[in-house]
């Protein structure tokens, strides 16, 4: 049973964000296409072409973000290396967008790319924390009974691997004579 659903969810709406991004500029590149008008001198087969590569490009590249949100979901555990930073970009884009889209479109886009971004990082900070506390048992403090002035009863100094010690281990615990 998955325990967080978040993950799910960001994996369902950056799959239909992925096909809305890519569904609107290929709407506007055949707009642009019908009308044969040129902006400030540019061809309008070339700004067409562009608007549906730029759709495509976008819709894969959130389908992609989906996927990894997916694959999280599945595995039920956090994203790492190229999957983070993919949904950390994401995250970032949607920041972007909702700025832009205040100014361009209205309130409601912009609501729209701020929950985006609210699941996004909902999704990496929920993921973050440890979701169960380690099964590992510690090793145990040399006691009285194993005292052989070497820390433990091991001869290895209460579980370090050589006698000089790692920044990585703690000291063994101190014994009274």
């Amino acid at each position: 049973m998955v325990r967080r659903p978040v993950a799910w969810v960001v994996a369902v709406v950056l799959f239909v964000e992925a096909f809305g991004v890519a569904a609107l500029n290929w709407f506007l590149g055949i707009v642009v296409d019908r009308q044969d008008m040129s902006l400030a001198g540019l061809d309008s087969d070339m700004m067409a072409t562009s608007s549906k590569i730029g759709g495509i490009l976008f819709g894969l590249y959130f389908a992609l973000c989906g996927l990894v949100a997916l694959l999280v979901a599945l595995r039920d555990r956090p994203p790492a290396g190229f999957g983070r930073i993919l949904l950390i970009s994401a995250a970032v884009v949607h920041g972007l967008l909702g700025a832009f889209a205040w100014g361009l479109v209205g309130w409601s886009a912009f609501l729209f790319m701020v929950v985006v971004l609210a699941l996004i990082v909902l999704l990496l900070m929920t993921y973050d924390s440890p979701a169960e506390p380690s099964d590992a048992v510690p090793p145990a403090a040399p006691g009285p009974e194993n005292n052989d002035g070497n820390g433990g009863g091991d001869g290895n100094g209460g579980g370090r691997k050589d006698d000089k010690g790692s920044p990585f281990t703690s000291p063994p615990a101190p014994t009274t004579p």
